[in-house]
Formats: C-alpha cells, structure tokens, sequence
C-alpha cells in the first residue's frame, strides 16, 4: 500500500476517535490558606527579659550549629523627612565595631567557624543573623549584645563618613541596573506623598550626604532599644541553655524609649 495512503488512513482513524473526558477529580487541587499555614508548624518556646527583649528558641539537634538572629522593629518607614536611608545607614555601622569589640564584626565570628552573617534593612524591621557552631554561641551572643548595649562610643565621624560613601556606592550600583530606577517610580506612584513607604530603603544621596554623627547616634538611642528587639535562637540548643545565656548578655541593658506606632494617612477615594 503506497506510504501516503496508509498515513491518510490513521489520521482519519484518529480523527474519528472521540476524544475523552478530562476527569477532573484525579487533578491535583490547590490547598487551602488555612492549611497551607497549618502545615508549615516549626515549634518553639519563648521568654521575655525584664528590658523587654523577646526571645524565641527552636531547638534542632540535627547539627551542631546555631542560628542567631536579632529583628528590630524599626525600618525605613520610620526616618522623617530629610532622614531617608537613615536606617539602612545604620545597619552598616553595626558591622564596624562595638566598646568591647573594636574592628571589623565579622572577624571574631569567622575565627570560630560562623557562617551565614549579613544584616539587611527593609521598610518595616532591621536584622542581623549568623549561624555559629554551638559551642561559640557565647561570643556570637556576646557581639549581638554589645552593639545592642553598648555601640555609641565606637562610633566615629570617620567610621560614618566612610560608610555613607559605601552606601550611596550601593544606591548607584542597584540604580545603573537595567530598570534600577523602577523601584522609586512605582512607590511614588502606588504611596502618596507622607506615606511611609513613600521612599525607598535606600534613601536619597543628599540625605545620606547630609548624614551627622549626632544624628545616628540618635537613631540608635530611640530604635535600639532591647524592648524593640526579638532575638531568635534555632537549632542545637534548648531553652534553659538559651534562658541563661540570654540572660548573662542581655540582662544588663537598659529598655530604651517606646517606639510609636508610624501614622499612615488614609486616602480618600472617590466613589
């Protein structure tokens, strides 16, 4: 039988064929919200220190390591007018050094094997975290602390001078990106003007110039205060470990003010 006669006759054949039904019900079917939270149940145990440090604990003994991570509630959202980029600014400072730890933060937690250590600012929170083996825990508690207690007399002109031009070098690497500038476009557009995520995180470069010494300091003395800080501990470690530990570091610094909720002006829209 010619070739072409034999394809003629299976396409009319398939052709022909009804097609069947989709059955539906073996589709996989999306989960509820409700579950999806259920599902995701890290289980934990908390305490609060007299100064108003918050402290969550997980404990996970698959490895010897732990966790640590410092969340305080003050971001971008929370700089007045003329200020931004204040609180990303700050985060860099906090890597420069404390009283009792002078230099670069990261090389006593790499002396010890740490990993994982970085600080990132958003519109909302400020955070800092490193995972350390469990036996160097005390340091990693001890660095956490000391720049939460005792930062401001390691922090020079000459320290904020060269962390704003370090700062603003990050603005103009993010805004020569291929649509870096989006970014800025769509917060004025989407937050009126007083918004608190009206601006970016990364703030403006005559703002970062204008940047003093007394005015950092001042953000560390309203924003970081125990009492605005949740300190979380996962991993090899249980809670009358963390209970004292925490206790040993922390104990001692003093609450700093209360922090005041940032009003949002509520647009009028018409009907």
């Amino acid at each position: 039988m010619p070739r072409f006669f034999t394809a003629s006759i299976i396409a009319l054949a398939v052709a022909g064929t009804p097609a069947l039904a989709k059955d539906k019900s073996k589709e996989p079917q999306p989960a509820p919200l409700s579950a999806l939270v259920k599902s995701v149940n890290i289980p934990y145990q908390q305490f609060t220190l007299p100064n108003g440090l918050q402290v969550l604990v997980h404990t996970d003994r698959k490895a010897p390591v732990v966790a640590v991570s410092v969340w305080y509630g003050v971001g971008s959202k929370h700089e007045p007018k003329g200020k931004t980029g204040f609180a990303h600014l700050f985060e860099h400072l906090m890597f420069n050094g404390s009283e009792n730890s002078p230099g670069d933060f990261f090389k006593p937690l790499q002396e010890v094997g740490a990993t994982d250590f970085n600080g990132t600012t958003w519109f909302d929170r400020t955070n800092y975290f490193e995972t350390v083996p469990t036996g160097a825990l005390d340091r990693a508690l001890m660095l956490e602390s000391d720049r939460m207690g005792y930062l401001l007399g390691a922090v020079t002109q000459e320290k904020l001078t060269n962390q704003i031009g370090v700062v603003q070098n990050e603005k103009r690497q993010g805004d020569n990106q291929p649509f870096g500038l989006v970014e800025y476009e769509q917060l004025e557009v989407l937050y009126p003007s007083g918004h608190p995520y009206h601006h970016s995180t990364i703030g403006s470069m005559a703002d970062l110039s204008g940047a003093s010494l007394e005015d950092v300091k001042q953000w560390f003395r309203d924003n970081y205060g125990p009492n605005n800080a949740i300190l979380v501990l996962a991993g090899d470690i249980d809670l009358p470990t963390a209970k004292a530990q925490v206790t040993k570091w922390f104990g001692a610094i003093p609450s700093g003010p209360k922090i005041k909720p940032v009003a949002v002006p509520v647009p009028d829209l018409p009907a």
